[in-house]
């Protein structure tokens, strides 16, 4: 039981995808410029998490190992669909909301990194656990942000005036340039408290460290680079 909890609280705290992994970075910086959208994207990619993770765990002995990424996504893509047809019928404002991003859960880090890195690996429960954990802090993290960004950016907090019509809004934080502030300062904030508990704080680490190195090669940045100089000279 210990052993699943930690699974489960793995991704809200220690591994949170956004803040401790960065990863899943263009849906946050995107979405983010109210609080309903991060709950909406956050909830839609933790289905996706849980499912995915299941049926890839159900089948990692299955799925040949040269074919695991096209075969990772077929089966990402088709919960993303029932997913987005399900935000299309029942909440039509927040599939407006998120737009292009909604389909684009196929291809987030985050949900890939996951089914590369643990639910191929693992048994279904610690799958599903994973999914769920990883999912609960994504959402967090992106609520927490647009919660943020529509405080600042217009005064309200899920539609509801707070300073609204007494306070001039800072438009700055709806728009690109806010994001990453708000962004850079959550990843700062989750860095002290990482060093106060003695605990890794995020740095570049290199292709070669990365959590999804699996996914798009295990190749690093700096010997790419090298073998593109040579290539030139």
């Amino acid at each position: 039981m210990n052993k699943n909890l930690k699974t489960l609280t793995n991704g809200i705290i220690n591994e949170n995808p956004t803040l401790r992994l960065v990863l899943g970075t263009c849906p946050t910086l995107a979405v983010t410029t109210a609080a309903i959208n991060g709950v909406g994207m956050g909830i839609a990619a933790t289905i996706v998490l849980i499912c995915s993770n299941a049926v890839i765990s159900l089948l990692r002995n299955v799925i040949p190992n040269k074919v695991r990424i096209p075969a990772f996504i077929t089966i990402i893509a088709g919960f993303v669909s029932v997913v987005q047809m399900l935000v299309k019928a029942f909440t039509p404002s927040i599939d407006k909301a998120l737009g292009i991003f909604l389909p684009l859960i196929v291809v987030n880090c985050i949900i890939l990194a996951r089914a590369e890195m643990f639910a191929s690996k693992n048994a279904v429960v610690p799958s599903i656990l994973d999914g769920l954990g990883m999912g609960i802090g994504f959402t967090c993290t992106l609520t927490l942000m647009g919660m943020i960004r529509e405080f600042l950016g217009n005064g309200t907090i899920f539609d509801i005036a707070v300073t609204k019509g007494h306070i001039a809004p800072m438009i700055i934080f709806l728009l690109p340039p806010g994001g990453f502030f708000v962004f850079g300062m959550l990843i700062a904030a989750s860095n002290a408290l990482a060093k106060k508990k003695g605990k890794t704080v995020v740095e570049t680490i290199g292709c070669e460290n990365c959590p999804s190195r699996g996914i798009c090669g295990k190749v690093s940045c700096e010997q790419t680079a090298e073998s593109e100089v040579e290539t030139n000279e």
